[in-house]
């Protein structure tokens, strides 16, 4: 592939190198950047590279960012991986290096950057960066950190191989990074367990749930009772699919209020598509995982008649 050699080349090109990933980053978002890192450290010591980006929020067992100065990014390449639109990129002085590059796995609606590659095909960014590790192996080294990043990527944003987007591709590069000495079987744990608040609000969101005739469903998750579980917005990520798991459901919103009053809602879906409906409401994402945004009640009225409306046509299509 012409571009994963340019992008190598760029790599080679530049003795400073800072990655980023997006914003409230999630397992495929800390993997894809990190993993990088780890590749780029092994294979060119005398290069200085560095994550950057803010909190982890609670993926601290995954990495952490490094301090970044703004005298760094003078005269650097700058890397984004996992962000599919510019304003959710981890820390916005990704613009002051001299070059750009972004990798990414999600529609490409906003192709940021001096050299763009995305590949919607993959089941993360992570099996991205495994497989440009693959395509130049002759020259980059692939540590045992850097594959333990980029197989917590990869079962995270394919939900343990059980999502659609999961291929035999993925399999295949998850079972080659298995090949490395990490422990496979704690990174997962540490993946999948919650603290005892969050998982008193599972409860609280099948007590909750709200589903009609065609297997549209939403929950609402006011600041009030997040703060009576003591969760803030970035904990709410491990409940996202438990709606999935009701046989009832089709495609459901999770309407989480945020301190300043309006409404973060994550859209996921079975079959219907969804991510067209996450644009038209400051949004995007995958054709059956994505997020959006609503300002109000109205609009929280409006996005879930609309997930109505698509689950009716779905089921009527069949």
């Amino acid at each position: 592939m012409d571009i994963v050699k340019e992008i190598l080349t760029k790599i080679k090109a530049y003795q400073t190198i800072i990655i980023h990933r997006h914003q409230r980053p999630d397992p495929d978002a800390i993997g894809s950047q990190v993993g990088l890192a780890e590749i780029l450290r092994a294979s060119f010591p005398d290069k200085k590279i560095y994550q950057a980006g803010g909190s982890v929020e609670g993926l601290e067992f995954l990495a952490e960012m490094d301090e970044v100065s703004d005298e760094t990014y003078q005269g650097a390449l700058v890397i984004v991986t996992d962000t599919a639109n510019s304003p959710r990129i981890s820390d916005e002085r990704y613009h002051l290096g001299a070059e750009l590059i972004k990798i990414d796995h999600h529609p490409n609606d906003d192709p940021y950057g001096d050299i763009v590659w995305v590949n919607t095909k993959a089941s993360s960014c992570s099996e991205i960066i495994a497989d440009f590790y693959h395509l130049n192996e002759d020259e980059l080294i692939m540590s045992s950190n850097a594959a333990r990043l980029l197989y917590a990527g990869i079962i995270g944003d394919t939900g343990r191989f059980f999502y659609p987007a999961t291929t035999p591709h993925t399999l295949e590069v998850a079972a080659e990074l298995r090949t490395y000495e990490f422990n496979a079987a704690e990174l997962t744990r540490e993946l999948e367990q919650i603290p005892m608040n969050v998982a008193k609000l599972a409860g609280y969101v099948y007590q909750n749930i709200e589903v009609d005739d065609y297997g549209a469903a939403k929950v609402m998750l006011p600041q009030a009772l997040l703060k009576e579980y003591g969760i803030v917005d970035s904990e709410t990520a491990a409940i996202v699919s438990l709606p999935g798991v009701i046989d009832e459901v089709l495609a459901w919103g999770i309407f989480v209020e945020q301190p300043e009053g309006y409404y973060r809602v994550r859209l996921r879906s079975k079959g219907p598509v969804i991510n067209e409906l996450a644009k038209e409401h400051h949004g995007g994402g995958h054709p059956l995982a994505s997020g959006a945004n609503a300002k109000n009640q109205e609009e929280i009225d409006a996005i879930y008649n609309e997930i109505k409306q698509l689950c009716k046509e779905f089921k009527n299509n069949r």
